[in-house]
């Protein structure tokens, strides 16, 4: 019996462990890329820009009258802070929520790194150091398993510093040589398509045409502002 309930107990624990996720990207609507949204298996949210800070966190509140509208309200949970005897990397930055124990990059580590989430829960961060690319110098290049591309300093300047791919999902966007009015603007993500008002159609021009400001590809929300 008590074999049967220490692996109950185990197989619990790995559940919680494995259940962050990226559960939104956030574009701009020139296709810059904003946020990164980990969802937590207790239903906290922790939003990072694209450089691995912690931009807020709590619970993900969806409006019943105003579509595809959402913020973030308080955690009604644990909430635990590192204090200020802690590394000076970490201080006062977010150490728990919910479950989820959340881990940075010390003031020991390598200067770029220094105050950036490492860990979410089971998920580990990775950047881009200073040997690549400096357009992506920073940015955040792994959550997990899933891999991050980016659009470098050689490729079309309306492309530049923008996402490429999350995991196998290919992001596109129109490049310069567009309409002046689609430049830069997303245009297709996985298998969804985009399009938009040309500058010829002056009243609506750059505004979208096709696809919804919300889409979920491949068990990720995006959301275009």
């Amino acid at each position: 019996m008590k074999g049967f309930l220490s692996i109950v107990i185990f197989l619990s624990c790995c559940t919680h462990l494995s259940a962050q996720r990226i559960s939104k990207i956030s574009l701009s609507s020139t296709g810059a890329l904003q946020t990164f949204m980990i969802a937590t298996d207790d239903n906290a949210v922790i939003t990072l820009n694209p450089n691995g800070d912690v931009v807020n966190y709590g619970t993900e509140y969806f409006s019943e009258k105003i579509q595809n509208y959402s913020r973030i309200e308080k955690f009604n949970g644990r909430v635990e802070l590192f204090a200020v005897t802690d590394n000076k990397a970490m201080q006062g930055k977010l150490k728990y929520i919910g479950r989820t124990p959340v881990t940075y990059y010390a003031s020991y580590d390598l200067e770029s790194l220094r105050g950036k989430i490492k860990t979410i829960g089971n998920l580990t961060f990775s950047y881009f150091m200073e040997y690549d690319d400096a357009l992506l110098k920073g940015k955040i290049k792994s959550i997990g398993s899933t891999q991050l591309q980016y659009f470098n300093g050689f490729d079309n300047e309306a492309l530049r510093g923008k996402l490429k791919s999350v995991g196998s999902t290919n992001l596109n966007y129109y490049s310069s040589f567009e309409d002046k009015a689609l430049k830069g603007k997303i245009k297709s993500i996985g298998q969804i398509n985009f399009t938009y008002y040309t500058s010829f159609e002056k009243q609506f021009a750059g505004a979208r045409k096709t696809g919804n400001q919300t889409q979920n590809v491949a068990g990720i929300t995006y959301y275009i502002q």
